[in-house]
């Protein structure tokens, strides 16, 4: 497993540290965002967003370290330990299929996201028992995604029922 690590301030810094999302303090997770398909690059650079600004509007969860996992960009609560790893994905396509998709990934042995499941049905669609898969071509659901990503990057902490 390559991994390669960027520690991401809650609030804007120097040096490539953002909260905000616009930056990268890491050339190789730059990269990885750089080769996506433009769609689904411009979705995918939105949901880092929206959990960067999630992490640093959610108490307790502290700097989130980004990183690559299996070579996928990835948001740790190293800092305080109260989440699980977040990883983003482009989704490959089927053969024959030509809509492009995109994920946010939770680890499997996690509750995550049967609890996702159990609050938003309706709304998102889940990839078994480790995944909310999106459709580029689709706005991206932000109440939905922010109170899960706050709910992964809680997971850890006692008081994390709070945010259900």
């Amino acid at each position: 497993m390559t991994e390669s690590r960027t520690r991401t301030k809650k609030q804007g810094g120097a040096g490539g540290k953002s909260g905000g999302g616009d930056s990268f303090a890491d050339p190789a997770v730059e990269a990885v965002f750089a080769a996506y398909p433009k769609r689904t690059q411009a979705k995918l650079l939105a949901l880092r967003k929206l959990i960067l600004e999630t992490a640093a509007k959610t108490p307790g969860v502290g700097a989130l370290d980004e990183t690559l996992k299996w070579g996928q960009p990835s948001y740790l609560t190293n800092e305080t330990r109260s989440g699980s790893t977040i990883r983003i994905d482009r989704v490959k396509p089927e053969a024959g299929e030509d809509r492009e998709r995109y994920a946010l990934y939770v680890h499997c042995q996690t509750t995550l996201v049967s609890t996702f499941r159990q609050l938003y049905r309706d709304e998102l669609t889940f990839g078994g028992n480790r995944s909310i898969l999106m459709d580029a071509d689709r706005p991206l659901p932000k109440a939905a995604l922010r109170h899960c990503i706050a709910l992964a990057l809680t997971y850890h902490r006692s008081g994390a029922k709070d945010y259900l």
